[in-house]
């Protein structure tokens, strides 16, 4: 994706088949898992310039928090993508469960290093 791409759209499933069919059991939401114990588990993400983390599921309710901005891509199950730019300090709460997950990966398309902590919340 180039700056001049657009910030969201399409893209053809097929070119992801086999990490589509892996993500609902993929379910390391990070690069790297930092603790976990019976109620949560503390991911990092973190992602150099043209590096992008597979597709992988949500199933639990879970949030996080920018700890380095850049701009980055998401690609959805769905065949629809969005970019934007992360801002240090940027949080979202998501909810999700078995039945309800997301499935998405994340593609770093800045120029520099993108870094969240994201946290699981294992006990509802």
């Amino acid at each position: 994706m180039t700056p001049e791409a657009p910030d969201s759209g399409t893209f053809d499933p097929a070119l992801y088949a086999a990490e589509l069919r892996a993500a609902p059991s993929n379910l390391d939401v990070g690069t790297k898992l930092w603790f976990e114990n019976h109620r949560l588990k503390v991911w990092e993400v973190r992602l150099e310039p043209g590096e992008r983390g597979p597709f992988h599921s949500h199933t639990r309710n879970y949030f996080w928090t920018v700890v380095e901005g850049g701009r980055g891509l998401q690609r959805l199950a769905d065949g629809t993508f969005r970019a934007r730019d992360y801002e240090v300090g940027d949080t979202s709460y998501l909810e999700h469960g078995p039945d309800s997950s997301l499935i998405h990966d994340l593609e770093n398309i800045g120029e520099t290093v993108l870094r969240f902590v994201t946290v699981e919340l294992l006990d509802g």
